[in-house]
């Protein structure tokens, strides 16, 4: 029984992540596109689903991936996010220079665009605290809640952002994906106590 629960586990979260993707993928949307704006195109579709993995593996919830494993590998899908976002700003970039110029100085006709952008870069900061946490040796007690800001803030902004675009991604599985996203970041948050160290400091 074990075995067959943690079977399902993991088939329901490949699901979550590869519906949408192959939704997107066979969207009439897609037609006439050129390669690079469909990569684009779905590398933010995997950013996405990748949102959703990465509370899961903070949290030890994957059979298999809980303690110091899960942890190595939540730093080996951080590095897929950040390279799957660079991927899709950039596909658009080349795609269409002027939208990612609006977008970025936040001058974008597009609700949608500010979101993104807000998001993408509180991604980077969570994961350039990631990486200059050890060189720089910062203290937990400061290095966890300002991470876990910048990843609450990162997982907002980027649900808000695929809700409010109409594009590729089937409503419903987008729904789904950005609900599951928001209920493990919650979850995972609570679990680990983000905010214990700056409750202690105040009592």
């Amino acid at each position: 029984m074990p075995r067959i629960g943690a079977m399902l586990a993991w088939a329901a979260v490949a699901a979550a992540v590869m519906l949408p993707l192959g939704i997107a993928a066979a969207s009439p949307l897609m037609a006439w596109r050129g390669p690079v704006y469909i990569a684009a195109c779905l590398a933010g579709v995997a950013a996405l689903g990748l949102i959703l993995v990465q509370p899961l593996l903070a949290g030890g919830y994957l059979p298999g991936l809980a303690g110091v494993r899960g942890r190595r590998v939540h730093r080996g899908v951080g590095l897929a996010l950040v390279a799957a976002i660079v991927l899709h700003v950039g596909g658009l970039w080349l795609t269409s220079p002027p939208d990612v110029i609006d977008a970025l100085t936040f001058t974008s006709p597009t609700p949608f665009s500010a979101w993104g952008v807000v998001a993408m870069w509180t991604l980077f900061g969570a994961a350039l605290l990631a990486v200059l946490r050890r060189p720089l040796r910062i203290a937990p007690r400061l290095w966890r809640p300002a991470h876990s800001a910048l990843v609450a803030v990162t997982v907002a902004g980027s649900v808000v952002h695929a809700l409010l675009i109409e594009g590729t991604m089937g409503p419903l599985s987008k729904t789904l994906l950005c609900a599951l996203a928001v209920a493990a970041t919650l979850k995972a948050l609570r679990d680990l106590r983000a905010w214990s160290p700056l409750l202690r400091r105040r009592a």
